[in-house]
């Protein structure tokens, strides 16, 4: 039986020539894969791509020491949250709808080839959501899990038009082939579920639901229409579990528009430290506007802070 290959395999195939190192060559031969006619024509050339894949995964991961030194992307703004899923899930739309950012945005898989931080806005902060290339359940780039590790979040972006239940089921074994484990108490983790706006889709987002409320919140969205994108940035902004703080000085207004940014749970002396790191040796007390009973009130170093509370601090 032929295989009756299209123009778009061959081009793949041409970058998988071309390719330089083994992360390209593997990026082009799933790009094969997932483009591959799904018949009995192409399973001896299936087999022999996944041989090739397999191959050249083992060669990356004697690498991926050096692999991951070259893929740090340093956190600014608030918190940095790293987004993956499947191919074609919309991770890049998404990003370039939420952040300004222009990452390469396509109807074909693979179009993200690195790691891209773009800024988004919520409030009177900024979070850094960080696009990646797209795992598959045979492949995971070698420095991803690393980056996920010393993120502040993670994004999970699924295709509810495509088997969503089958794309979470991937995303999270790979993950936990890495022992990275998703949830509020291991790794903070929110999952976007991408095209509410196609039809048929409501009752994949209930079955999604179902499945996994419990272990990962869950979010409809459009990436493409803007639908849901507001609800998206509040909930990231929850999932990170963080809390702004405004400092002023005596006999002056606050400055609402620089908070300090905390875990939640901190203190009033884990502020002073954030604002200098000899501060919280030197504190003596604070007066709060926001979470006291009167403002202004006189507070101690081990005062719980919350989210929106204004401190002036008296060394």
């Amino acid at each position: 039986m032929p295989a009756n290959l299209p123009p778009q395999y061959f081009e793949a195939e041409k970058r998988y020539r071309s390719a330089k190192d083994n992360d390209d060559k593997i990026a082009a031969l799933e790009e094969m894969l997932a483009i591959m006619p799904k018949h009995k024509g192409t399973d001896h050339l299936k087999a022999d791509l996944r041989r090739k894949i397999a191959k050249l995964t083992q060669d990356s991961e004697r690498k991926s020491a050096t692999q991951r030194a070259s893929m740090v992307i340093e956190k600014e703004g608030a918190a940095q949250v790293i987004v993956i899923g499947l191919p074609n899930a919309g991770k890049s739309q998404l990003i370039a709808s939420m952040t300004g950012a222009s990452p390469v945005v396509a109807e074909y898989p693979f179009t993200t080839h690195s790691a891209s931080p773009g800024m988004m806005d919520f409030e009177n902060i900024k979070i850094q959501l960080v696009d990646t290339p797209p795992l598959t359940p045979q492949f995971i780039e070698p420095w991803l899990p690393n980056t996920i590790r010393r993120a502040d979040g993670l994004l999970i972006v699924v295709d509810l038009t495509d088997a969503p239940l089958n794309q979470m089921e991937a995303i999270v074994t790979q993950l936990a082939s890495k022992r990275i484990e998703l949830g509020q108490d291991k790794t903070k983790t929110l999952t976007a579920a991408n095209k509410v706006d196609m039809p048929g889709t409501g009752e994949s987002y209930q079955a999604l639901q179902a499945r996994y409320e419990g272990q990962v919140p869950l979010v409809g969205i459009s990436a493409r229409e803007g639908t849901g994108l507001e609800e998206l940035r509040r909930r990231i902004y929850e999932m990170l579990d963080i809390i702004r703080v405004y400092t002023k000085t005596p006999g002056n207004k606050p400055d609402l528009t620089d908070p300090i940014i905390l875990e939640r749970g901190s203190t009033l002396a884990d502020a002073a430290a954030e604002v200098h790191k000899d501060f919280s040796h030197r504190l003596k007390y604070a007066r709060i506007w926001g979470s006291g009973k009167h403002d202004g009130i006189m507070a101690k170093r081990d005062h719980l802070l919350q989210d929106g509370d204004i401190i002036e601090l008296h060394l």
